[in-house]
């Protein structure tokens, strides 16, 4: 089954909601026990298209593989009371696996010209997918942006504590 996102779809989880983006964002194709998201290039704003917000409630880790493109995983570790306790970006070249512990927020980002497509072990039960207190805060504790023809992090207001960024 491939489900088409739509820009309502992913407005809770950008920086800022009123300017124009993609019109599809991107698209998920379901299997059994795995999703392949396809991410379509381009901004929204100054902000690079992405994927909404996912939790990995899943009761295993989650691995994400990266079949075509360019792109970046954005990982985040929430306290009990919904804020950023820990932020990671890792690139994602082709063939690059990222695995992801139970517990962590992810967001994948499309930096590249094409679209990306990444493969990934998770079921298509949405009580395991439950993103709820990030989606609160308008996504993650950043954004990938793009100043001056460069990837930036724009930080996301919405905390009250910012995590430093580590990268991998």
């Amino acid at each position: 089954m491939v489900i088409k996102k739509t820009y309502k779809d992913l407005k809770p989880t950008l920086m800022d909601s009123t300017i124009k983006g993609v019109k599809y964002p991107y698209y998920e194709i379901l299997g059994d026990g795995q999703i392949i998201f396809v991410v379509s290039p381009g901004t929204n704003g100054l902000e690079f298209n992405k994927t909404t917000v996912l939790s990995n409630s899943y009761p295993n880790i989650q691995v994400y593989q990266c079949l075509s493109g360019q792109g970046m995983i954005l990982m985040q570790r929430l306290d009990f009371e919904g804020e950023a306790k820990e932020f990671k970006v890792i690139s994602m070249p082709v063939g690059l696996q990222v695995t992801v512990p139970i517990g962590w927020v992810t967001c994948l980002v499309n930096v590249g010209r094409n679209f990306l497509v990444v493969l990934a072990n998770i079921g298509i039960e949405s009580s395991l997918l439950d993103s709820k207190e990030a989606l609160k805060k308008k996504g993650l504790a950043y954004y990938i942006v793009q100043k001056k023809g460069e990837i930036s992090f724009e930080p996301n207001t919405n905390y009250k504590v910012l995590p430093q960024i580590s990268t991998e």
